[in-house]
């Protein structure tokens, strides 16, 4: 395996394990009861925690200023919007945790936030190529 798969794969479990700890660990209920709300300070906090967790990544494989910047603030925003338009469905339909279409919905949630970091990989191979 080159030095470059490994540092891929390494960005990848990075990124898995911040999502983990920003969405299940350190997520206050604040954000979570207000992420339907377009622009509310919380929901922008959980997402501003994503995208400053993922700077580390560039310690791995190393980019530009202005990319790293680019990719964190493209991170920032798509998992703000992520989160906001599964909130929204969600509140609007009333699903809670005994509704199978608030588990569909959360796991929608969770692939789209997985392709994301695909994308940011990819982006950084791409790069590094």
């Amino acid at each position: 395996m080159t030095e470059g798969a490994i540092a891929a794969l390494a960005v990848l479990v990075w990124l898995q394990i911040k999502h983990l700890f920003c969405d299940f660990f350190f997520q206050t209920p604040r954000q979570i009861e207000m992420k339907g709300v377009y622009g509310h300070p919380a929901g922008l906090s959980h997402a501003a925690q994503h995208a400053v967790a993922s700077i580390p990544v560039f310690l791995l494989m190393p980019v530009s200023a202005v990319v790293a910047a680019a990719i964190v603030l493209a991170e920032f925003v798509t998992h703000y919007h992520v989160d906001w338009i599964k909130a929204v469905i969600g509140d609007r339909k009333g699903w809670t945790v005994r509704d199978k279409e608030y588990w569909r919905g959360l796991g929608s949630d969770q692939f789209l936030h997985q392709l994301t970091y695909l994308a940011i990989c990819a982006l950084l191979i791409w790069l590094s190529g």
